[in-house]
């Protein structure tokens, strides 16, 4: 019989170790199916989405009652202010008897702030608050996502805006045109006659599922400062809109309907089940967003731990190839790269990609686009960017995790420091006089004899 470590090693045999290219479109699409799944459970086990999904709990819980605050003086002017409450309603529903109780509770807060005697002041407080609710929520997504460089204050001002003015508006005049519809006379006849009834009764159970794993969705393609395609955006929302319906369903079922909390916690059980519930949520919405990154980036998908180390020499090599795709687009008057084009195109996760580049554009040899996403230009003419300067500049950066030990002073060693001035000497005399145009051209130029020969 076959232990565990036999039967965990013939699985990873069996899905990391395998050639997808000649297996058949099911059978690969099966293995990427069986990868997603390892490398999504790897990086919840791993601990970072948990504790995004409590930093985001923590301050959910901080910023909710100004967030409806907010919500509600907007949807005041619309007259639609009074959904709120059949809103928390439907997404507190797995709390059982206590969502009635909690609602009542927030609902009472938030018609005790009035917005307009709050002063400068509180009114800057009271914006700030949601304003970093969003902005938490952003982080997380942007770290799901591996980007490191977050909007700029004027888009996040500008998106946050809309978002609080134009989201309410639309979600709420969302849920009151389902329930018009769905109470409209004209739907009740149809309800009556068979099988219609059966259809339109089938619709109305989808509808909640629909509107969420819209909601998610949206949530996915707009949120991360990235360019998020809507194929994936989607697969996210369904996964994370299923799981969240059954979620809530499960939560009700085994954890509200529990004695033990009321036991053990006594008067703060509601309070303990509310923040459980909060955590779960974020949390579903955070692994639909891992899903989201791994579908649009499959080169992610790797047996290894998300932040695994790049050696020097695969620092130095992916830092001489990235360079060199850049220069030979701009020197045959191609369109520029973008981060995502350069992890297809080098089938390296973006992560390292985007590390790399960043370095590269920091030490001023390359230039951003104002495009979204932006492109990447070199910053100098090709040729007088020396290939010697590009591996010094690497060298001299912290290689996505290599650390800065240039700046540890060590102890000197005659015979060592001897020996690495040799090998420096060395490298610039092979080096002398190439640049970067030398080594874009030599490229394109071989490329192009295949492509003759090929034809």
């Amino acid at each position: 019989m076959l232990g565990i470590a036999e039967i965990v090693t013939a699985l990873r045999e069996t899905v990391w170790n395998r050639d997808l290219a000649p297996m058949s479109l099911w059978r690969r699409r099966l293995v990427q199916l069986l990868r997603g799944v390892h490398v999504v459970a790897r990086d919840v086990n791993d601990g970072q989405l948990t504790l995004q999904a409590m930093g985001l709990v923590y301050t959910t819980l901080l910023s909710l009652v100004p967030l409806l605050a907010v919500s509600f003086s907007v949807l005041k002017a619309f007259g639609v202010h009074n959904q709120i409450e059949p809103f928390l309603l439907r997404v507190l529903a797995p709390l059982g008897d206590k969502a009635n109780e909690i609602t009542a509770r927030i609902i009472d807060f938030v018609g005790h702030i009035k917005v307009g005697v709050l002063g400068a002041l509180g009114l800057g407080l009271l914006i700030y608050t949601v304003a970093s609710l969003m902005q938490k929520i952003e982080s997380a997504f942007n770290y799901t996502w591996h980007v490191s460089q977050t909007r700029t204050f004027t888009q996040r001002f500008s998106q946050y805006l809309s978002v609080l003015t134009v989201g309410p508006v639309l979600v709420f005049a969302a849920m009151g045109l389902t329930a018009t519809l769905m109470n409209a006379s004209v739907i009740k006849q149809l309800v009556a006659i068979e099988p219609l009834g059966s259809v339109v009764k089938i619709v109305g159970d989808l509808v909640p599922y629909v509107l969420v794993i819209a909601a998610f969705t949206f949530a996915y393609e707009f949120i991360p400062n990235a360019r998020v395609r809507v194929r994936s955006a989607l697969i996210g929302g369904i996964f994370a809109g299923i799981a969240w319906q059954a979620g809530g369903w499960l939560f009700a079922v085994f954890v509200v309907d529990s004695t033990q909390y009321s036991a053990i916690y006594s008067g703060f059980a509601i309070l303990v089940v509310f923040m459980i519930w909060l955590y779960l949520s974020w949390l579903i919405l955070l692994i639909g967003a891992s899903i989201a990154f791994y579908h649009q980036h499959p080169e992610s998908l790797t047996p290894h731990h998300r932040e695994l180390r790049l050696s020097a020499r695969a620092h130095e090599r992916l830092t001489l190839t990235l360079m060199t795709l850049i220069s030979r687009n701009f020197y045959a008057g191609r369109p520029p790269w973008t981060v995502e084009g350069l992890a297809r195109r080098t089938s390296t996760p973006a992560m390292y990609i985007a590390a790399v580049i960043d370095t590269l554009a920091g030490s001023g040899l390359l230039a951003r686009t104002a495009d979204d996403p932006p492109c990447y230009l070199p910053a100098r003419p090709l040729d007088s960017i020396p290939i010697k300067t590009l591996l010094d500049v690497v060298r001299s950066a912290d290689g996505h995790g290599l650390g800065r030990l240039d700046r540890i002073p060590l102890p000197e060693e005659p015979h060592v420091e001897e020996l690495v001035q040799r090998m420096d000497q060395a490298l610039e005399n092979s080096l002398r006089g190439k640049t970067l145009k030398d080594l874009a051209v030599s490229i394109e130029e071989v490329t192009r004899e295949k492509t003759t020969a090929s034809r």
